[in-house]
């Protein structure tokens, strides 16, 4: 009898690693956005299997807010070197230096939002005609309207009501001159089997994911780790405390969980008996009911 559970982590490796090498086969310049999380993690370990013996053929993008967590900046680096991969690195601070972009100020400032457009402008700058991303449909209300190949106009923008259809595993990369496409292989895993496949697969991962001592502070709901950047409220108190990151992105934006788990195993006890969403912990996504879906219109991740 066959293990069902294996059976559907390699079902959906298949079609991630075939998504993968149709980005290769359509695609002239397609680069993979990294962030050091979980998701782009994945990503890149599916992208060595899928062209085996040979390097991917993709540079690693990402988009440094200059508000990351140390450990994932770390991991990137060491990443990049383990694998001899090529890093094109999109700076926030140089966006606000030369005026493309606004700093937001105030207790709830955040560079998250500011990416889109270092994002797109180092698209252009490096003539990307595909970015990879790790969005799944299961995250957020707006993902879910995604195709895997999610066409971009001119300016960058997603029309969720004008996409392509994908039937029988068909993607149409066509693109007029300026456009681009972003694609997000692991579309239909969830968080679940994001993680059960790390465990199947023993893939490192930056100690954020697992339990450590950090200081932390509340706000409306979630905790947030202190930092020289973040603001804080005259009634809020930093406290350490024994969290990790379900979730991993801008400081300004990443909500931390109260857990003791410091394994694998433990992370999808935790993650099989909670019932909050993994997005449930990013404070960005509580600017609006439509924050998520009004940003990727914008051409955000």
């Amino acid at each position: 009898m066959k293990d069902y559970n294996l059976t559907h982590l390699r079902e959906l490796e298949s079609e991630a690693i075939y998504v993968l090498r149709e980005v290769a086969a359509q695609f002239e310049r397609p680069a993979l956005l990294f962030s050091g999380g979980k998701d782009s993690i994945v990503l890149v370990h599916l992208s060595r299997k899928a062209f085996h013996p040979a390097a991917f053929p993709f540079p690693l993008l990402h988009i440094d807010t200059g508000h990351n967590f140390a450990e994932a900046i770390t991991f990137r680096d060491d990443l990049v070197k383990k694998f001899n991969a090529r890093l094109v690195v999109g700076s926030v601070q140089e966006s606000i230096d030369t005026g493309r972009v606004i700093e937001e100020k105030g207790i709830n400032a955040s560079r998250n939002v500011l990416q889109t457009i270092t994002l797109l402008d180092t698209i252009e700058k490096y003539k990307f005609d595909a970015a990879i991303g790790g969005g799944r449909r299961d995250e957020e209300k707006a993902r879910a309207k995604e195709r895997f190949f999610s066409h971009r106009d001119e300016f960058g923008q997603w029309d969720p009501k004008n996409q392509r259809p994908e039937l029988w595993n068909i993607f149409n990369g066509k693109k007029r001159m300026g456009e681009h496409f972003r694609v997000f292989p692991i579309s239909n895993w969830t968080e679940m089997d994001v993680w059960q496949y790390i465990l199947q697969e023993n893939i490192e991962l930056p100690s954020l994911y697992f339990t450590h001592e950090r200081e932390v502070f509340f706000r409306d709901g979630i905790y947030l780790a202190k930092a020289p950047f973040m603001a804080m409220k005259s009634t809020e108190k930093a406290e350490k405390l024994r969290v990790r990151c379900r979730t991993v992105g801008d400081v300004s934006c990443t909500g931390l969980v109260l857990s003791t788990a410091d394994n694998l195993e433990d992370i999808i006890k935790e993650i099989a008996a909670t019932r909050v969403t993994e997005r449930g912990g990013r404070y960005d996504d509580k600017r609006s009911e439509a924050a998520m879906e009004d940003r990727k219109k914008e051409g955000y991740f």
